[in-house]
């Protein structure tokens, strides 16, 4: 049988370049982008989601964390048999809830870039069939890390990580609009090149790393809330980080975004 790779992002398209085996895609009503990406992957497209769910023994689901649960639903209403793998940045509630619409399913999360050479990309997966979906990466640019903790596990290191990663940037970034409406970035830009020398440079890759990729990461960010608030844990972190991204959506794929870009953008909300 083949593995089905659903709507491939560039996240998507990687992680399907990498796996063995034959690899499947439906291209009804995706984007040229995504079409060429599909093509460069090397995916057989085989038409409609119908074709997909009866010519693969698993599917996997790479898609911003808004469309997670509509994709998987749009799976199991077709009565998919197989093994759906869910590697979508999502609280481990949202997968476990995902999870109990199939009868084989596996929780994953991925860490890195798209993946390109090794040592770059790993996709962390929990689950009762992890070990033999881990095998579908074996040799490959795409390092796989099985998690105890059943369904939910994967999904947590994803999150907990995100939290950091994703959570710190839009904070330096809300940090540098501020100190540019009170008038005083330059004094701070000055302090923080003399007791911590490592954040104008992390503000700037802040913007430049992140604002084109702000649309996704909103909803991330909301799962990472939920996440938290689900065991009694203060979950503004996520949603003031959310709210920030939301504020860079003109930046949608855009190459070259500086910092005062951005900063005017979150001042200009």
């Amino acid at each position: 049988m083949a593995t089905g790779f659903l709507h491939p992002g560039a996240m998507g398209a990687s992680l399907a370049a990498a796996c063995t085996g034959d690899r499947l895609w439906c291209s009804t009503g995706r984007s040229p982008a995504t079409r060429a990406r599909a093509e460069a992957a090397g995916l057989i497209d085989v038409g409609t989601l119908e074709a997909l769910v009866g010519g693969a023994d698993t599917i996997v689901s790479v898609c911003p964390p808004t469309s997670a649960a509509a994709v998987a639903d749009s799976v199991a209403t077709l009565g998919f048999e197989g093994t759906y793998v869910d590697a979508n940045a999502i609280a481990p509630a949202t997968t476990r809830a995902i999870g109990e619409r199939f009868a084989r399913f596996v929780d994953g999360g991925v860490i890195g870039p798209p993946a390109k050479f090794p040592g770059t990309t790993r996709l962390y997966l929990s689950g009762a069939d992890s070990s033999r979906i881990a095998e579908l990466w074996t040799g490959s640019a795409v390092e796989t890390r099985v998690v105890e903790g059943g369904v939910g596990a994967a999904s947590a290191v994803k999150m907990c990580f995100a939290a950091w990663t994703k959570g710190t940037a839009a904070l330096l970034l809300a940090i540098r609009a501020l100190a540019r409406v009170e008038g005083v970035e330059l004094a701070l830009l000055d302090e923080w090149a003399t007791s911590l020398p490592e954040l104008p440079a992390q503000s700037e890759r802040a913007a430049a790393n992140n604002a084109s990729k702000a649309w996704r990461f909103a909803g991330e960010l909301d799962e990472i809330a939920a996440s938290f608030t689900a065991h009694g844990l203060p979950g503004g972190f996520g949603r003031a980080a959310s709210e920030v991204y939301e504020r860079l959506d003109q930046f949608r794929d855009v190459g070259d975004v500086t910092v005062d870009s951005v900063v005017n953008a979150l001042l200009d909300d």
